[in-house]
Formats: structure tokens, C-alpha cells, sequence
């Protein structure tokens, strides 16, 4: 950025010289933003990458541009190309945009929005791409997104360009129709409009294809990367344990990634209001110049004063006003629809939610107290939406307004000039296109102001995402070690304290070996700690102090009184968490069969909610089929077959026993009959102080 910024400043000292010697203010107001532009660029490392590539570009195209513009004043442009030469408020335009992209960057809200967009423009990965007819190649993706932007950024701007040229065409042609010249009227139509009008329809579809495609990358990336970090270090479970759970982060991931980044069917988002801000501000710099020029001559109605581009100055109040109104009228949209996106995911939560529990509901008689749950759910939504429809009928009220009256104020300024015999049609014409196109630039919140107002809510709901994740990775828990004496192969707790979300320790102070081949069973009263403290064993519980030293590259299994059976077919849900290939198909037989459910081995391909479909029973061997699968060095049973007979869970464990030789069992159960399966029996102790604590007690009941 160093390098470019240096040509910047060259470029500038350049137009500055060239200035003076010719006594050119424009070229003298272009070394001035020239120099501007070139400390901006300087000092862009410090802004965000998305920005960045913004800033870059146009600090190129501010030497690119402006050095084609000076070529006229300097005598180097070639006479036979005079019609197109560099008019001087394209480097001007170009240079105040990288002024406008570093101002905007400190923006708390713009801050905001680039912080979660940049994460896919700093991406270090490499991808693969083709473009027709090319071959595949790789790259890093990026440089892919970077050049797709770029690319987006100077086919935006070419099309401003084209609409310019066309207002031009407007007049030449609506002249031609006043003065009723039929060879002009056609050769404006063939040979101006026909060639611009194709050339613009073509951008807008190549536009269209690379646009889209930047959007799908990006979303797929964005949303893998927020899957990895809610994931990653059990963050989606230990956002609820700092009670910093972000409601629906299903809704979050799947619909406000894509809202955020293109709006999805009805919104904008961060690269639409990127391309539209700079469509937009494109036209009001170039229609600008070119209102000023043709109200040069204007006076104030009724006087013989005339006002240095008067209708520029009547567009600014105009928008202006518009702008603080729409702003007035529409401001609690931002927090409406924070939470209507919150109403609805917890309306279509909860029927999800009534759909796993079916059962439980039905045997319960429960229909009547979920009608009651849902309906005020879905009143919420009701209520929230009239809510909408009133502020929104204000807004309509008032844009149908503005924009009914817009087309209109150009004309019915320039009328008294018109008949008055000082300007052609052509001309009026033009004025009213140049007007409008002015007015729709600086009206960009008026138009908008719906979608941005929703696009707040959604990058809302994505940073406090972003902040229930990283609460949930910096949540404290235990020192884990690799290695512990006098046998590598054990699992030492020492010093180790466990408290509850709230602040309330549960267990205080364990002291313990377990050691490799000695099957264990711990029990104690409900509510005294045993299963967090397996879960500390596992090392899933953040909150405490002490060290939990587990053996290195020992792997560890814990399966709940619940296990989960994902949807899908039954042999991906016994070899949960691997993937269905993993094992051998004879495998995944054997382990249903030692686990006594020989009844499900023609279901292995079956796809299915298997955890609505199987008893608790049935769910429970599903997830002791998985441990004989993953044969783990250390198995955590924490209640594992609770809902099992005595007799089955006898059975199982057998199995267990049998088939795990090289694992060790650890077993939380309050059944007498597992005494006698374990050759150590550790129970959890009130203490005087509310806590627990660990100690040995007898093996046989």
C-alpha cells in the first residue's frame, strides 16, 4: 500500500504542477484530492480488509483515470478522439470515494458489518475455480473474493458511465424531435442508444453472474466458519453454562448469514449496500456536475438572480428533508425486526421441539397447554407485525408521497425556462434525468430505509452470536494435562473444585487416581455432582479449578442417560460421531447384535427420526453399539442403562466386559446390582458447607 500511496502522491505533485503552469483550477482541485487520497491509502492497512480493497481500487483508478484527464490539458489526447475524452470529475469522483471509504471505516455500525465481513476476505485457505472455457485452477479464495469485488466495483462504475452517456443521448434525441431533423432522430437511435443500451444489458448480466457468485462463496464460507466456532471447543455447549446463549443459533447461522450478506429475497445486505452506496455514489458525483452545468444559469423564481447550480441546490434540500422525515417516521423499525426474527424462530423452535416430544405430550394429555404455549408464541408474532404494518404504513405514506412529487419538481422548475424560449427540450429533458438521478442518490436512505433498518437487525443478531461464541471459548475450566505418575496410563484429579453456572460449588476439592483396567462405579444422591463430575472427566465442564490429568492420545467415550441418534439412516446414528463408512457393515451387525438389537440389523439403511422412533430403552443400546464400535480407552457411563431392566442391563454390561477388554468402565448408576460388576466403588459425600465430596466405599452392597 506504501508504493501506491507514493504513486498517488506522484501523480498529485504531477497535476499540481501541471496546474499551476496552466493556471487550471480543476486540475489544481484534483492534485488537492489527489494528495488526500494518497494519505488515505497510506494509512488504509488500519481499516478493514473488505474496505481496504475499496480504497485500493480507487486510489488505481485516481492515477489511471487522472492521467488520461490530464493528457487533454497537456495536448497528448489525440484530436481525432475528442468526443471521448476524461472529463475531469471522473478522477475527481474516484479520489473523493477513497476519502469517503476511509471516513466511513469508523463508523461504529460500518466497524460492525466489516468485522464479520472480513473474515471471508481474510481467508487463508486455497480453493479450486473455473471459468468457462478455462481449466480448473487453484487459488486462494482470498484473491478470488478480491477480484470478483474489483471486478463488480469497475462494472458498476462502467455503467454509471453508460447512463451518463445515454442522459447526453436523451438530449441529442429529444432535440432532434423538437426540431423535427429525421436523420438525427435515427442516427441518434442506431448508432448512440442501440450500441450503450446492448453494452449495458450485457454488464448487467455478467454483473448478475459474478455477483452471484461471490455471494454463494462467501456465504458458504461465512456459514461454515460460524458452524466451526460454535462447534469447536463444545462453544455451543458452554454458551448456555455463561449464560450468554444466543436464542435460535439455528436461525442465526442458516437465515441471517445470508440476510447479512446479500438479504436474502426480500433485503439487501452488506454487498448489496456496498455495490448500491457506490452505484449511488457514482451518480451523484457525475449527474452532479452535470445538473450543475445545465442550471448554470437559472434564477430564483420570479427574480433575475441567478443561483450557481440551482437545481443541484434544490435536489440537496429536497433529499435532505426527505432524509430526516423517513428518519423520524421509521426509526423503531431497527428493534422490530430484531424481534420478529426472534418471534418466529422461537414459534417454528417450539413446534420442532413438540414434534420430538409427540409422545411424551400425548401421554400427558398436554395438547390443550401446548395449543395455550404456541398461541401465545404465535400472538407475539401477531402482535410484533401490526407493529410493523404501522410504522411501515407511516413510511409508505410518506415515500409514495416523495416519490410522486420528485419527477415533477425538475420539470416544473425548468418549465418558465423552457417557455420562455432559453433552453431546448432536449435540454429540459436532460435537466429532468440529471435531476432524478441526483435526487435517487441522495435519497439513497429514503429508498432504503426498510432494508437497512432490517439489515441493522440482522447484523445485531450476528454479533451477539459472535459474542455468545467467544464467551463461551474463553469460559475457565480445569487444567488438562497430558501425562501424570507413577502410571501414564491412569486419569488424576487433583485439587479439582466444580461449581454450577450460578456461582455454587457442587464439588470441592477431589483428590484421585482412577486407574487404567480397574473398573469403576460411582454413586451418590441426586443432585450431588456425579454426573458433572464425569463430564469434568470428559472434559466438557469449563467451570472450576484444579487439574483433571487425562493419559496422552488416550481417547475418552461418555454416553448420557440420553443419548443423541441423529436423523438420518440408523447406521450413521450407531456410528455417531465417525461417518456410517467408517467401520465395516459386519461390524456395525455385530455391535447391534452384542448390544441386543438384533431386531434393528435389517434397518441399518433406513432413514429415519431414530430418536423419536426407538424406545428410551432401544436409544440407550443404540449408544452402547457405538462404544464397541469405537472401542475407547476410557468409557463413562453416566446412567447409561437406566432405562433398562435389571436383567437386560446385566446383559450389556456383560457385553461390555467381554467385548472392551483394553477399555476402562467407569460407571454412575444408583442400582445395587452394578456393585458387584465393578472392582471399585467411589460415592459422592455431603460436606459441611453444602458441597460434595469424593470417597471410597465398600464394593459389595
Amino acid at each position: 500500500m506504501r508504493i501506491l500511496a507514493a504513486a498517488v502522491a506522484l501523480f498529485s505533485a504531477l497535476c499540481a504542477v501541471v496546474g499551476l503552469y496552466q493556471m487550471d483550477g480543476t486540475v489544481l482541485l484534483l492534485a488537492v484530492a489527489g494528495f488526500a487520497c494518497a494519505y488515505t491509502t497510506y494509512q488504509s492497512p488500519k481499516i478493514s480488509t473488505f474496505l481496504r480493497i475499496f480504497s485500493t481500487t480507487f486510489a488505481v483508478e485516481t492515477i489511471v483515470f487522472g492521467a488520461l484527464f490530464l493528457a487533454n490539458p497537456t495536448g497528448l489526447w489525440p484530436p481525432s478522439l475528442e468526443d471521448y475524452a476524461v472529463p475531469e470529475s471522473l478522477p475527481l469522483t474516484v479520489a473523493i470515494f477513497a476519502l469517503i471509504v476511509y471516513a466511513i471505516s469508523f463508523i461504529p455500525v460500518v466497524r460492525s458489518m466489516t468485522r464479520i465481513g472480513d473474515r471471508y476476505f481474510d481467508a487463508p485457505g486455497p480453493t479450486s475455480v473455473r471459468i468457462w472455457p478455462l481449466p480448473s485452477f487453484t487459488v486462494r479464495e482470498r484473491w478470488l473474493a478480491i477480484v470478483m469485488v474489483v471486478f463488480l466495483v469497475v462494472i458498476n462504475q462502467t455503467q454509471v458511465g453508460i447512463q451518463v452517456r445515454l442522459s447526453f443521448f436523451s438530449r441529442d434525441w429529444f432535440n432532434a424531435i423538437q426540431n423535427k431533423d429525421a436523420a438525427a432522430f435515427w442516427s441518434q437511435l442506431l448508432w448512440v442508444f442501440v450500441p450503450w443500451a446492448f453494452i449495458f444489458i450485457a454488464s448487467a448480466i455478467l454483473e448478475f453472474v459474478v455477483a452471484s457468485t461471490l455471494v454463494i462463496r462467501w456465504r458458504r464460507w461465512l456459514t461454515e466458519d460460524y458452524v466451526s466456532r460454535w462447534l469447536d471447543g463444545h462453544a455451543h455447549y458452554r454458551m448456555a453454562l455463561a449464560g450468554t446463549a444466543a436464542d435460535n443459533p439455528d436461525q442465526r447461522i442458516a437465515e441471517d448469514v445470508n440476510r447479512f450478506i446479500n438479504g436474502g429475497q426480500e433485503g439487501y445486505g452488506i454487498y448489496s449496500f456496498s455495490i448500491l452506496l457506490i452505484s449511488n455514489l457514482s451518480s451523484l458525483v457525475s449527474f452532479s456536475i452535470v445538473l450543475w452545468g445545465l442550471s448554470a444559469n437559472f434564477t430564483l423564481p420570479g427574480t433575475s438572480i441567478a443561483v450557481p447550480g440551482f437545481l443541484f441546490w434544490v435536489a440537496l434540500i429536497y433529499a435532505g428533508v426527505g432524509t430526516w422525515v423517513t428518519h423520524l417516521i421509521g426509526r423503531s423499525l431497527v428493534e422490530l425486526s430484531f424481534a420478529r426474527q426472534r418471534y418466529e424462530a422461537d414459534f417454528r423452535f417450539s413446534l420442532a421441539r413438540l414434534r420430538e416430544y409427540g409422545e411424551q405430550v400425548a401421554l400427558l394429555d398436554g395438547e390443550r397447554a401446548e395449543k395455550s404455549s404456541l398461541g401465545r408464541r404465535f400472538g407475539a408474532i401477531i402482535a410484533n407485525y401490526f407493529q410493523i404494518v404501522t410504522v411501515r404504513k407511516n413510511l409508505i405514506g410518506f415515500t409514495a408521497t416523495y416519490g410522486q412529487l420528485s419527477p415533477l419538481i425538475p420539470y416544473i422548475v425548468a418549465a418558465p425556462f423552457y417557455f420562455a424560449g432559453k433552453i431546448t427540450l432536449g435540454v429540459m429533458t436532460q435537466t429532468a434525468r440529471a435531476f432524478g438521478s441526483v435526487d435517487s442518490a441522495l435519497t439513497f436512505f429514503v429508498t432504503y430505509y426498510v432494508s437497512l433498518a432490517d439489515f441493522k437487525s440482522v447484523l445485531d443478531r450476528l454479533s451477539s452470536f459472535d459474542s455468545s461464541i467467544q464467551a463461551g471459548h474463553d469460559l475457565s475450566g480445569p487444567v488438562e494435562a497430558t501425562t501424570q505418575a507413577p502410571d501414564p496410563r491412569d486419569i488424576a484429579l487433583r485439587g479439582l473444585t466444580l461449581r454450577l453456572p450460578d456461582g455454587r460449588t457442587l464439588v470441592r476439592d477431589v483428590n484421585l487416581r482412577l486407574r487404567a483396567g480397574e473398573s469403576t462405579l460411582l454413586t451418590g444422591a441426586s443432585g450431588s455432582g456425579k454426573s458433572t463430575l464425569s463430564r469434568a472427566l470428559a472434559g466438557v465442564w469449563p467451570l472450576g479449578d484444579g487439574e483433571v490429568a487425562t493419559p496422552e492420545s488416550a481417547s475418552v467415550m461418555l454416553l448420557p442417560q440420553k443419548p443423541y441418534l441423529p436423523v438420518g439412516p440408523l447406521i450413521g446414528a450407531v456410528t455417531y460421531p465417525a461417518e456410517p463408512d467408517a467401520y465395516d457393515e459386519a461390524d456395525v451387525v455385530a455391535a447391534l447384535k452384542a448390544a441386543k438389537l438384533p431386531g434393528l440389523v435389517d434397518k441399518l439403511f433406513v432413514d429415519d427420526n431414530w430418536g423419536q422412533r426407538l424406545s428410551g430403552g432401544e436409544q440407550q443400546r443404540v449408544a452402547i453399539a457405538r462404544a464397541l464400535l469405537a472401542r475407547p480407552d476410557w468409557l463413562f457411563l453416566d446412567e447409561a442403562t437406566a432405562a433398562m431392566d435389571e436383567a437386560l442391563e446385566a446383559e450389556i454390561y456383560d457385553a461390555l466386559f467381554r467385548e472392551l477388554k483394553g477399555s476402562t468402565i467407569v460407571s454412575i448408576g444408583h442400582r445395587s446390582s452394578l456393585l458387584d460388576r465393578h472392582a471399585r466403588h467411589l460415592e459422592m459425600r455431603p460436606r459441611a458447607d453444602g458441597a460434595s465430596a469424593l470417597g471410597e466405599a465398600p464394593v459389595s452392597a
